[in-house]
């Protein structure tokens, strides 16, 4: 995975966010892994990835559902173990901590954009 981070036009959202887009990355994506850091410090950029599952996690998760041109087109806030979720027209998901929604206030068809670090 690259480390990178989520920009929101100039504004450094996710000062730290992985971006997974092979096949082995995606696939293992959180599992085994430590909590992503709170209030949307930390995130996973799966791509592509039209919808995600939590089977196996220990935690809840907030989603971001972005389409091909990084646009929001779906957020699911508190998403717990043993759940999925998609959003129509999604390319990518952008995985965060619990609660990030509330404080990052992501809205549906704004752009964000992850930039290699």
């Amino acid at each position: 995975m690259k480390l990178g981070a989520i920009f929101r036009g100039d504004e450094c959202l996710v000062p730290r966010a992985w971006r997974a887009a092979t096949p082995w990355t995606r696939l293992r994506g959180l599992l085994g892994r430590p909590r992503l850091a709170a209030s949307g410090a930390e995130a996973l950029l799966l791509e592509p990835c039209p919808s995600v599952h939590t089977f196996g996690m220990r935690y809840a998760l907030d989603l971001v559902f972005l389409d091909a041109q990084d646009r929001v087109v779906g957020t699911a806030a508190e998403v717990r173990p043993w759940r999925t979720r998609a959003a129509r027209g999604a390319r990518k998901t952008l995985e965060l901590d619990a609660g990030s929604l509330a404080v990052l206030r992501v809205q549906e068809g704004e752009t964000l954009l992850w930039r290699e670090r």
